[in-house]
């Protein structure tokens, strides 16, 4: 763990309406590469001291930041800073703990949501919201919340898989769509209907695999890579977008009818 980010997550734990920070993304998962930056999640509740965090940003940072409070960056990804400091890349990322917490609820019930926020072209699904704890790492969290809560979240709840699982559907539903504008060249309508098409049944494919998928960042070859995965998944989905013609459309559809048959043979 790099000290610096030890000692900014105590400091973030100082400020009022901050109760926990968490680190994300690659680096939890070991995943990261040369210059991946530092992903801290930053949960709150109630109203976060944003001007005490902008003062903390201000002092840290190689430059000033400006930190936007809740909602401030959209009704998914409340808001946050991106931050450079001593040359390193370090994002803090808002989080609502009790809307965590509501979300967890509704997943162990099999619901979910699709919100429209800006940097996730595909929607937010807001099993994120729980995946994303599943897979950080606690830096600061003396009330035990956070930590208790991603021992809950490390079981992927079967109401959920079942439902993202059975999600597959709409795949289908977009290419049908797609095929209607590929004769007429229409790239935009034909472009997103696959884009939507690849981003569920990578949904689907993580949920069968009882495995959270949180960004559709990565999730083409993240999904490829699970079992039983239909061989060269990533690059049939990826020659499709490329080409957005009748053959691409077609193509894609017998993509989703292989992901399909995967999710519906159980195991």
């Amino acid at each position: 763990m790099n000290p610096m980010i030890e000692t900014m997550a105590e400091q973030l734990r100082g400020v009022p309406g901050i109760t926990a920070v968490a680190l994300g993304g690659s680096r939890a998962r070991g995943a990261e590469r040369p210059g991946s930056d530092w992903d801290l999640g930053l949960y709150y509740r109630g109203a976060p001291d944003t001007a005490a965090l902008t003062a903390l940003a201000c002092a840290t940072a190689d430059r000033p930041v400006e930190v936007a409070g809740p909602g401030g960056w959209g009704p998914w990804v409340d808001g946050g800073a991106w931050l450079t400091v001593g040359g390193v890349a370090v994002d803090w990322i808002l989080r609502d703990l009790d809307r965590v917490q509501r979300v967890w609820s509704q997943c162990r019930e099999g619901r979910y949501e699709v919100g429209v926020q800006p940097g996730h072209p595909l929607g937010f699904w807001s099993p994120a919201y729980p995946g994303e704890v599943a897979l950080c790492r606690v830096l600061a969290d003396p009330a035990g919340e956070l930590t208790a809560l991603r021992e809950e979240t490390r079981r992927y709840p079967e109401p959920l898989r079942a439902a993202l699982t059975a999600a597959a559907w709409e795949a289908e539903f977009s290419v049908a769509a797609a095929r209607k504008s590929a004769d007429g060249g229409d790239t935009l309508h034909v472009s997103l209907c696959l884009s939507r098409a690849f981003g569920i049944l990578a949904q689907s494919l993580h949920a069968h695999h009882r495995v959270w998928c949180v960004n559709e960042k990565g999730a083409l070859a993240a999904a490829a890579a699970l079992p039983r995965t239909p061989a060269g998944f990533a690059e049939r989905a990826s020659s499709a977008l490329r080409a957005l013609d009748p053959a691409a459309v077609e193509a894609a559809a017998a993509l989703v009818a292989e992901v399909r048959a995967v999710l519906g043979s159980g195991g």
